[in-house]
């Protein structure tokens, strides 16, 4: 029996063949709109875990007392509370003795908590820039589709992410294991300690402990960074075509655009042969340019150039003035120059003046005007 397998259902590409173009600003732009960006969650985890564990080794001191003060407080409560009870203590007020008691527990973690949330927190606005977006909380077809969901465990994310939970767990093992062997005299001799000294000696343990694996984690979040940036610098590359589709939909069609800039040059050179019968003269290369000049001292306090065109167009340029009869002036470099330096309607610049005028001064003496 033969099997056929459609090749295509594995393609990755996109429209227009490999992507090996790097993602346009646009492209990425869009991404970051729908939440789609470079960022390494364990690096928050990481600094979250690090910063709670320094923040104990700082404060566990403090806190420490304030759960023995409430501690205090809750046991001083327990005779009246069990006399209450056999009196059939109200349900409220056993409400409001809980309540307090959590309350003050929370009061004593909360801000140790909240460091610890707000550095992981200012670690992702650090990797990704600070932007709201709900895009990646609206439901989509795709995030309850079997086959995506299918692709998505057997795709090679899916692997990157086991083998990052692997090296957790290992870097936890592995670190608890050596603290541990290192502290085994300690920990024997933990049954002979006082509570107060125990407790206080565990807890020093414990956070040191967290925080030498929030350390060696921390390894683990750089190399899941690098990873997480490469990986989505790839996701993001484009075809050849997309960028294509991309630059049109932004800049508009190039061959449309090429289509309207010639009907405007067909308009200004249409234009132009009309002004040309007011030109004064028509100064050549003899062959290659033409540009026709006015001077009209209560127009302009320096002679226009009212046309200008090489080969094709110059030949025209001097038709046109043959057929009015304005005269026509070799002077190859003037010619370059203003073909050059000056645009239709634009005045002739200072450092020509001397050439143009003596120019016109021929034409005029021509014409009997001097």
């Amino acid at each position: 029996m033969i099997l056929e397998y459609n090749l295509a259902f594995f393609a990755a590409e996109g429209p227009g063949g490999e992507k090996t173009e790097p993602a346009s600003e646009k492209k990425l732009s869009d991404a970051r709109k729908e939440g789609q960006v470079a960022k390494s969650r364990e690096v928050a985890n990481a600094l979250g875990i690090l910063a709670l564990f320094l923040v104990l080794k700082l404060w566990v001191g403090t806190i420490g007392n304030q759960f023995l003060a409430v501690f205090e407080d809750i046991y001083t409560q327990i005779p009246s509370a069990v006399i209450q009870w056999n009196g059939f203590l109200p349900q409220k007020d056993l409400m409001v003795l809980s309540r307090d008691m959590v309350m003050q527990i929370v009061v004593i973690v909360g801000p140790t908590v909240l460091v610890a949330f707000v550095v992981a927190f200012l670690s992702d606005v650090v990797q990704v820039k600070w932007m709201v977006t709900t895009k990646p909380l609206m439901p989509k077809f795709s995030k309850i589709s079997p086959i995506s969901g299918f692709k998505r465990i057997f795709s090679v994310n899916s692997v990157v992410e086991l083998i990052k939970s692997i090296a957790k767990v290992g870097i936890i093992a592995y670190v608890s294991y050596n603290y541990i062997k290192d502290k085994a005299e300690v920990l024997f001799i933990l049954y002979d300690m006082p509570l107060m000294q125990g407790i206080a000696l565990a807890g020093e343990m414990v956070i040191e402990l967290g925080i030498q694996i929030a350390v060696i984690y921390m390894i683990l979040a750089f190399a899941d960074y690098v990873y997480q940036k490469v990986k989505f610098s790839r996701d993001m590359r484009m075809t050849k075509q997309e960028l294509k589709e991309e630059y049109k939909q932004q800049e508009g069609d190039p061959q449309v655009k090429g289509r309207i800039r010639q009907k405007m040059r067909e308009v200004s050179q249409r234009r132009m042969m009309q002004n040309l019968p007011q030109a004064d003269v028509v100064i050549t290369n003899p062959t290659h340019y033409a540009v026709a000049i006015k001077y009209d001292p209560e127009v302009a306090d320096a002679p226009i150039v009212i046309a200008k065109g090489e080969n094709y167009l110059a030949q025209k340029i001097k038709e046109v003035a043959k057929e009015h009869q304005i005269e026509i002036v070799e002077n190859k470099p003037l010619a370059r120059m203003l073909y050059a330096n000056v645009e239709v309607g634009g005045m002739v610049p200072p450092e020509l003046y001397q050439a143009v005028a003596e120019v016109l001064a021929f034409v005029y003496h021509l014409k009997g005007k001097v």
